[in-house]
């Protein structure tokens, strides 16, 4: 039957969909390394992600997890940074390294065609890097001279403060850079954090993409012949001291107009029961354009152009954090804003169009996610280095759908006290 166009089709709300994540391939390779992979897509293009323990929580000296992922690629007992960038380049490929928090990832993007010349190259790195003197001596000159320039932007200070604040400077999640540590680091530093939290026995390897058998057995040509020797994980443990001041106003230039501000408080991870309501009442509060927050702040008092809150889970703990730029003369009374909409949050609970708005948001980004396999390897990844199932995903699922307005509230009487937040004013 012809499609009559002259009658509207009907419209569905994101709630009344349902959401399934496509499964994914687990297996081990011939020496036990585990591998995920994804056989999706149209494009001939292959995502492949190799994870390490090796973020910022297992640094033993400041800035050596970075200063490791940044040179991970300048330079093998076989190949010079030089040869290496050029073979990436002439297979058209990128090959990106980012040290965070907990994990460190390298990320292949290639056709799927070139795979199997990369992987050696990809190898190489991973177990004949040399972190040559010449190439440390640049990166510490470049990353001081980033660091002397970004240390003039309120942002970029504030940023380093709150977390500072939040979990206590010595920690790995509020230890921030300075240029004394990026000045004494070694190449042997560099070595001997390469050689503790890359050991291929840790790794786990993620491919998405329009995956072939082939190149299921490319990845195990190289990486599951590897020789595997595991090496015990070092646990660390670390104190949030209180800090001495909860409330901190920062003058960085005495010219500036523009004020950053940063609020935050502890959150738990992940694993919480509260952390899935959580996104939904952060959403509400200042996770989307229409937010609580950007309709007072940006839209009806117009302090600002843009103003968000964000919750950032960890393996080891998290934060909710408010962050916004104001005019210099309005940032206290800012401040006093984002607390005034706490308490809304509070005393009253959201209305029905409203939170129906804020289910319809979530879950409408959520079917975004899902559409193409690398979002979608994302979600695994996300589930898989937390220690989490797809239980979990559809758990969330259900509560995004079915949580109320008198559960919110009872959230935020929890949550949104402003005697657990802690203040960063940086002018």
């Amino acid at each position: 039957m012809p499609l009559d166009r002259t009658v509207t089709p009907p419209i569905h709300d994101a709630i009344e969909f349902d959401y399934v994540l496509p499964p994914i391939n687990t297996q081990s390779l011939s020496n036990g390394l585990p591998l995920h992979w994804l056989n999706a897509g149209v494009q001939e293009v292959v995502e492949v992600n190799w994870i390490f323990p090796a973020g910022l929580w297992f640094e033993q000296k400041p800035a050596v997890a970075n200063a490791v992922a940044s040179l991970l690629k300048n330079g093998t007992t076989t190949r010079t940074a030089h040869q290496i960038a050029e073979t990436f380049e002439f297979y058209g490929a990128n090959l990106k390294v980012n040290a965070g928090n907990d994990f460190t990832s390298l990320t292949l993007y290639t056709l799927g065609k070139h795979l199997p010349s990369l992987l050696p190259l990809v190898y190489d790195i991973l177990t004949e890097s040399v972190f040559p003197e010449s190439e440390l001596q640049l990166f510490k000159q470049n990353a001081i001279q980033r660091l002397l320039v970004n240390l003039r932007q309120c942002e970029f200070v504030a940023n380093q403060k709150i977390d500072a604040l939040l979990f206590g400077e010595a920690h790995p999640y509020g230890r921030f850079s300075k240029q004394a540590s990026i000045e004494a680091l070694s190449r042997q530093d560099l070595i001997d954090f390469y050689q503790n939290h890359f050991p291929l026995a840790d790794v786990r390897i993620f491919m998405s993409g329009k995956i072939r058998d082939m190149d299921v057995q490319a990845m195990d040509d190289v990486f599951g012949k590897a020789p595997i020797i595991s090496k015990p994980l070092t646990q660390f443990a670390f104190d949030t001291p209180e800090p001495e001041a909860k409330k901190q106003r920062i003058l960085n230039d005495e010219k500036g107009v523009q004020a950053a501000i940063r609020i935050g408080r502890l959150f738990p991870n992940r694993h919480h029961p509260d952390f899935a309501p959580m996104i939904v009442l952060n959403t509400l509060f200042g996770g989307y354009f229409g937010s609580r927050l950007m309709s007072n702040i940006r839209e009806d008092k117009g302090y600002t152009y843009g103003i968000y809150s964000s919750i950032a889970p960890y393996a080891q703990g998290g934060s909710l954090t408010i962050h916004t730029e104001a005019g210099r003369d309005v940032a206290e009374a800012t401040v006093a804003e984002i607390y005034h909409e706490m308490a809304q949050l509070r005393d009253e609970p959201a209305g029905s169009d409203e939170l129906l708005l804020v289910k319809n948001y979530l879950l409408g980004n959520l079917l975004g996610d899902l559409d193409g396999p690398f979002q979608i390897m994302q979600r695994w990844r996300t589930l898989l280095l937390n220690g989490l199932t797809e239980e979990h995903f559809y758990h969330n699922i259900q509560v995004y759908k079915t949580i109320t307005a008198n559960e919110l509230q009872t959230l935020a009487q929890k949550y949104l006290h402003p005697h657990d937040f802690y203040e960063v004013v940086v002018v």
